[in-house]
């Protein structure tokens, strides 16, 4: 969890202005309907005013900014437009716009802007009351995991009239959050046709999130049937000099619908995702869930103190309370974790050791009591999940699986055979094989299809790492191997594979030994291998 007090100004107020050149492209896709009335929710210091003032002519435009400083920048084009008559606001956009929202109304043409990025547990309480309502006025699930510019996108979308366009600059994460979930329905429920100006660089060099450029056209009524959503890849400005409204299609393969819940599959070739669906119902195929559960790992609440080395335990004479564990992908760079593992760990002082305190009883003796007492000097007792615990010391739910599975990766995710039986926290996953061998399970685990499936259900932020939670594993697909099909051997090479080779290597040739038995052919497996590759890319992009 991040705290708020440890993160910049500019995170806190979602401050990343847009660059003209991204606002000018949006304006002339605007600028196609003759719009008479705009609104820009969060103008900031007046990047979108400047680019309406170069595109169109004769036009309302109203705009907020919450910062004053930023408004008074903002508000001095009033003073020298001859063009536009613009109504420059110091207010919040979803407090002024919730009066607008109950009552109905939706009479702008267009909605330009970049919102801001806060996360929901950074918003003030008046910030967070506005959110939820919005969301329970147009019936859309609400999460606090969400961030301030789905209510945006939500709010903008309602108060656009029919066939009006909305343009703006958001995060990436838009495809595959699950916060985002209900934003992408409603959008699906309201709009005619959405595009997503996808890039390969960063745009905004201050900042690790990727952003893209949305387009969407609200329906003209109800009943009217919708496009789908398309993405448009592009690479450095190239794409600016192209019509905007050339990238919608009267009519392509590039449309998609019937996403079901995240947009990632309309990242992949129209061929890779009609394989996709081939080969759910295939019987060599099945979902993570239907062979195998996943459960959290140790929950310590403070790992620190938990989770130690070697000499930690020697100085403190805890030896009696260790217990060999690993949790970061430099614990466990293959597939096996064994006690040669583990020694290596602990000769490069590694916390390779987990504390379990049982109960009270342990306090009995002096060396665990000084232990624990310096624990509550660094105040650990009165963390959230510490101060849950009576006593604050006794972990719950230690456990150990004979798989783990890290919660993140950087090129693909891969299950562990856990040889040592050793413990696991929370930054793994606990796996247990419910049909086949777990030496099965973790071999057959490592191929394209599987990996394919972890870039659509996972998400990722800045910096690019893959990250997936317990129900987005369950929906993976995975091809199931006879058993007595997979040798020690194999595992032991696998193993040594995956710690000397790229990843993609690692895939191409378990793609042959994997899925080859689950009757996927070479050229399929081709497909799904440049579909992750091509989707594993755009997650690590890097800036212009």
């Amino acid at each position: 969890m991040n705290f708020k007090e440890f993160e910049s100004t500019d995170k806190l107020r979602g401050g990343y202005y847009t660059p003209d050149y991204l606002s000018d492209f949006i304006l002339r896709w605007i600028k196609n309907i003759n719009p008479k009335k705009i609104l820009e929710p969060s103008c900031g210091d007046g990047i979108f005013l400047k680019s309406i003032e170069n595109h169109i002519k004769g036009c309302d435009v109203t705009a907020l900014e919450l910062l004053k400083k930023e408004a008074a920048k903002a508000r001095k084009l009033e003073n020298v437009t001859k063009s536009n008559k613009y109504n420059v606001m110091s207010d919040d956009f979803l407090d002024w716009a919730l009066p607008k929202i109950k009552k109905d109304e939706s009479s702008f043409d267009a909605v330009v802007g970049n919102p801001p990025f806060i996360r929901y547990q950074y918003l003030p309480q008046e910030f967070q009351i506005n959110s939820e309502c919005i969301f329970k006025l147009k019936r859309c699930k609400f999460t606090k995991h969400t961030n301030s510019w789905v209510p945006f996108l939500i709010s903008s979308i309602s108060l656009l009239r029919a066939g009006g366009r909305l343009g703006m600059v958001i995060p990436s994460e838009i495809m595959h959050v699950m916060h985002a979930r209900s934003l992408r329905e409603y959008l699906e429920k309201e709009c005619k046709r959405i595009l997503i100006i996808d890039p390969e660089e960063l745009w905004f060099e201050d900042t690790l999130q990727g952003a893209i450029i949305i387009f969407a056209e609200k329906k003209l009524n109800p009943l009217e049937p919708s496009t789908g959503l398309i993405v448009e890849r592009v690479r450095g400005r190239e794409f600016l000099k192209k019509d905007p409204e050339r990238l919608f299609p009267k009519k392509s393969s590039k449309y998609r619908k019937d996403l079901d819940q995240k947009w990632m599959r309309a990242l992949i070739s129209k061929e890779c995702d009609d394989l996709l669906i081939q080969l759910s119902n295939s019987k060599k195929i099945r979902k993570f869930v239907e062979i195998a559960s996943v459960d959290v790992g140790i929950v310590t609440g403070a790992n620190k103190f938990f989770l130690v080395n070697n000499e930690i335990v020697e100085n403190n004479k805890l030896h009696e309370y260790a217990h060999p564990m690993f949790g970061r992908s430099d614990h466990c760079p293959g597939i096996i974790y064994n006690n040669l593992q583990h020694k290596k760990n602990e000769k490069s002082s590694k916390p390779t050791n987990f504390l379990f305190f049982k109960d009270s009883s342990v306090e009995r003796k002096p060396n665990v009591k000084k232990y624990i007492n310096k624990g509550v000097s660094e105040n650990l007792h009165t963390r959230y999940k510490c101060r849950i615990r009576e006593p604050w010391y006794t972990v719950p739910s230690v456990y150990k699986t004979k798989i783990g599975m890290l919660k993140r990766c950087h090129d693909a995710p891969r299950l562990i055979l856990n040889e040592m039986g050793a413990y696991t926290t929370d930054t793994a996953y606990r796996i247990k094989s419910l049909k086949i061998s777990s030496e099965n399970l973790v071999y057959a685990f490592i191929n394209p299809l599987t990996s394919l499936c972890a870039e659509i259900e996972g998400r990722h932020y800045g910096g690019g790492v893959l990250e997936l939670v317990p129900s987005e594993i369950e929906e993976m697909l995975i091809p199931v191997l006879p058993e007595n099909s997979i040798s020690k051997d194999d595992l032991g090479r696998l193993n040594d594979l995956v710690q000397t080779q790229k990843m993609k290597k690692v895939l191409e040739e378990q793609s042959n030994k994997v899925l080859s038995k689950a009757g996927i052919t070479k050229k399929e497996q081709l497909i799904l291998l440049e579909n992750w590759d091509s989707l594993r890319l755009r997650r690590q992009r890097v800036s212009a």
